[in-house]
């Protein structure tokens, strides 16, 4: 048969790679692929605080506010709001036009249901529903708040990026219980998750949502501003080997690495056709949390001393030895913000004395209880963190049990309340982003509210005292002396260990441009 013959006698949608390389590339060129730092197990924003799900969420959720990148909020699917009644009602308006990915209407009951469901698992979002007497949609496009008492933090709470955002949804999938994961992925953000295609371990893709609407005003800039989609899909390529995300970024089989490890790093800043990049200036917390509510660490006695032998300078070059990407004697909030202090840090990070720790465990009453410290394996930070932390622990006597777990496993084991017997956990590494640790409102490891808290429980009402102090006042100085009493208090009820804080570069191809600062974001984004 002639070629002509043959191509005549093939389905025309068969011939396209071989007739027209051209729009192949072309259509190659729209799809942004990416590698991120772990798998993507978890989709529900509200259900689980992990970062990879905050970063799906925010390709596929939209917000009601933005923080723009000053941290502060800006209106971003609403047009605006107006305070009356002495600050106590908010009426706050949905812009024109907004859709969810399934074809229907964003209204303003779809929002408050989705406030609420967020609202029950989120510290702020606790802290706003204790100041309102009513959350109401009077009609298709007014939220109202009707506030118990003034609470001017109301735009900041609703623009929350960091653990968990306030994501819109259709209201039948907003009643799901916060503790169950929501049965379809739908938002109204500027990309629709393509779940037919989500392949847990190896891949995930989003496509471009035609409906969306950008805003027409504001600054991009963090999570506010006009958020465009410049590429037709978005995937995920979940690729665990370092030396092959690597290799695929250098050849271009890649396009953006959200965290390439510090061992390989140099090897691509030397590659003319990528660029690494410290992108978010907030940093990374790489932390240690108790299970408060279980022995052996129900003991604060116990936590304290573990406490007292950390050297955060220890734990940051077993991370890079290069100075230039941490940062040591880090207190409870983000060094450079206005909340940040050092109160207690001299005296809790100076010279560790090992000898010391170990008579104050003994003192503690720890009688010798197993520890199931989780270590998530697949994780390129907290993996190495941890192990250290494994051997710090074994150097004082205790009884550790590692239980090697991927991340996808030990984000949904950490919700167990069981005891070690009955499959609890002891301890598990972590990292907190520096958007989480900017104030008291926002930060969920100094929250200490018992079961309504963040993984591992811990209960201190005097926390809580300053924390509530923090919320009503306005003064600067005043917040920032009642931020050094929070810091003091986290320090005597120990109920996490911080090991310093990191610079985390990301890299991707420079025919890639628009890359924002802050954590991984994909609108603004293009191929150049």
């Amino acid at each position: 048969m002639r070629r002509r013959q043959l191509l005549a006698a093939v389905p025309a949608g068969l011939l396209l790679p071989l007739a027209r390389p051209s729009l192949v590339r072309a259509q190659s060129e729209r799809v942004l692929r990416f590698v991120p730092f772990v798998d993507l197990s978890l989709l529900d924003p509200v259900a689980t605080t992990a970062t990879p799900t905050r970063n799906h969420a925010f390709l596929v959720y939209d917000t009601l506010y933005g923080l723009d990148a000053e941290f502060k909020p800006q209106p971003q699917m609403v047009a605006g709001h107006v305070v009356e009644d002495d600050g106590k009602l908010w009426k706050l308006t949905l812009r024109p036009g907004l859709m969810f990915h399934d074809g229907s209407k964003v209204t303003a009951r779809d929002c408050v249901a989705s406030i609420q469901r967020w609202a029950s698992r989120d510290s702020f979002g606790q802290a706003l529903t204790a100041a309102t007497a009513e959350l109401s949609a009077p009609d298709d496009t007014t939220i109202q708040f009707r506030l118990k008492k003034p609470f001017p933090l109301l735009p900041a709470a609703l623009a929350k990026a960091s653990p968990s955002m306030c994501a819109i949804m259709p209201e039948r999938l907003a009643k799901t219980d916060p503790a169950r994961q929501v049965t379809e992925i739908i938002g109204s953000g500027p990309f629709r998750f393509l779940e037919r295609e989500h392949l847990a371990g190896a891949k995930a893709a989003y496509a471009r949502f035609e409906g969306y609407q950008p805003r027409g005003d504001g600054q991009v800039g963090g999570t506010a501003g006009p958020k465009v989609a410049h590429f037709d899909r978005v995937e995920w390529i979940t690729m665990p080997d370092p030396s092959s995300a690597s290799a695929a970024l250098r050849v271009g089989e890649i396009d953006w690495w959200e965290t390439p490890s510090p061992d390989l790093a140099p090897l691509l800043k030397r590659d003319r056709n990528v660029r690494v990049e410290v992108k978010d200036r907030q940093g990374l917390t790489p932390i240690l949390r108790f299970n408060c509510i279980q022995p052996p660490f129900d003991n604060v006695a116990l936590r304290r001393a573990v406490l007292r032998a950390v050297d955060q300078s220890e734990f940051m070059q077993s991370y890079s030895s290069d100075p230039d990407t941490w940062h040591v004697k880090l207190g409870m909030f983000c060094p450079g913000t206005p909340m940040a202090n050092n109160a207690g840090l001299d005296e809790l990070f100076g010279p560790t004395d090992l000898a010391r720790a170990k008579k104050e465990i003994a003192e503690s009453g720890y009688k010798g209880q197993k520890i199931a410290f989780m270590l998530p394996m697949d994780h390129p930070v907290s993996a190495p963190l941890g192990q250290l932390g494994i051997d710090l622990f074994k150097r004082l006597g205790l009884n550790v049990e590692v239980q090697a777990v991927d991340s996808g496993t030990l984000f949904q084991r950490r919700n167990s309340r069981e005891p070690v017997e009955k499959g609890g956990w002891s301890i598990f590494p972590s990292m907190v982003s520096g958007l989480n640790i900017l104030d008291p409102a926002v930060t969920s490891v100094a929250r200490a509210n018992g079961l309504q808290g963040w993984y591992g429980w811990p209960e201190s009402p005097e926390a809580e005292r300053l924390r509530d102090a923090w919320l009503e006042e306005r003064d600067l100085a005043a917040q920032q002396k009642l931020a050094a009493e929070i810091q003091l208090q986290a320090w005597r009820d120990a109920t996490f260990l911080p090991t310093g804080q990191i610079f985390q570069p990301m890299a991707w191809r420079r025919n890639i441009d628009g890359v924002l600062d802050g954590f991984v974001k994909f609108w603004n984004v293009r191929r150049v």
